[in-house]
């Protein structure tokens, strides 16, 4: 099946692994996945605002940690918004960049961004790449591994896609304890809800230190590395932590758009007591780390 349309940055797991509640369910992949998945990932300036400030400032710490070198042919693997394309664009002044999403929106809000014929993007379907073997240097993805419904599938097509000896790389958020914006979302939602500890991020996929390698090492990777990246996110003021999540955009959205009036501004006074106490309103800064894992093409 065609990874599903209007998902955001690939995430297509998110219907039947966490709005759904618990893991993978049995025809996960049906209509009304695609429908919640359109509901929660589907605007690319509220995503803008909710994740794709933050994953612009992942980006080029992910660009360097792949090692990939200028004149490259890079394939960016569920592009979304452009953030690494972007990334690789500005740290690689001679590099090709394709990035390849299902999302037509994102996908056409990419295209206004791109300065020069050098990025390009186009829809399409990570499980299914229509790239010929060998196509590029290079194949990456941010932020997305953990929401397609078989990584397995779309990182052997990344690795079709790429010529022996180019890298394979990827990271995800530590939904677990890393990601502090949203650990703290889920573990005051819980104390408010217990009954939204099912949607709880913290059980995502390949969101765990070693995971990403250990699937890398099963699907071939060679010199296969895996480290922690890690950013400041920086919010102006607690309206600008909370206000986001009001958009209905990820898991934490959907959650935030399911409450009553009442149940909302109980979560919200919770998460301003929680990260303000009982000061005043003022900047706030929290940190955000990810797991990357990079590999190598073995020779055919």
């Amino acid at each position: 099946m065609a990874w599903l349309p209007h998902a955001i940055r690939g995430a297509l797991m998110v219907g039947a692994f966490i709005a759904i509640g618990g893991g993978p369910q049995p025809g996960g992949e049906g209509v009304a996945v695609a429908s919640v998945q359109r509901e929660i990932f589907d605007e690319s300036a509220a995503y803008e605002r909710f994740m794709g400030r933050w994953s612009g400032r992942l980006a080029p710490l992910m660009v360097q940690f792949a090692g990939i070198r200028d004149g490259d042919s890079i394939l960016d693997v569920g592009s979304g918004t452009g953030a690494l394309a972007f990334a690789v664009a500005e740290a690689m002044p001679s590099a090709q960049v394709t990035g390849v999403d299902p999302a037509a929106a994102y996908v056409a809000y990419a295209r206004t961004r791109a300065p020069n014929d050098r990025l390009r993007f186009v829809v399409g379907d990570a499980q299914q790449l229509q790239f010929a073997d060998r196509a590029f240097d290079g194949a990456l993805s941010l932020l997305v591994m953990n929401f397609i419904p078989d990584p397995a599938k779309a990182l052997r097509e990344m690795t079709r896609v790429t010529r022996p000896g180019g890298v394979v790389a990827a990271a995800v958020w530590d939904y677990g304890d890393g990601m502090q914006m949203l650990r703290v979302f889920w573990d005051e939602a819980i104390a408010c809800d217990p009954g939204a500890a099912a949607r709880d991020e913290r059980h995502m996929p390949l969101c765990k230190r070693g995971e990403l390698s250990a699937l890398w090492r099963a699907h071939g990777l060679e010199h296969v590395e895996g480290q922690p990246l890690t950013i400041q996110l920086s919010f102006a003021s607690f309206e600008d932590f909370w206000s986001p999540f009001l958009g209905g955009q990820g898991p934490a959205g959907a959650y935030v758009a399911t409450l009553t009036a009442t149940g909302r501004e109980a979560l919200r006074l919770r998460l301003r007591r929680r990260l303000l106490g009982d000061a005043p309103d003022r900047a706030i800064t929290l940190q955000a780390r990810a797991w990357a894992v990079k590999g190598t093409v073995r020779g055919r």
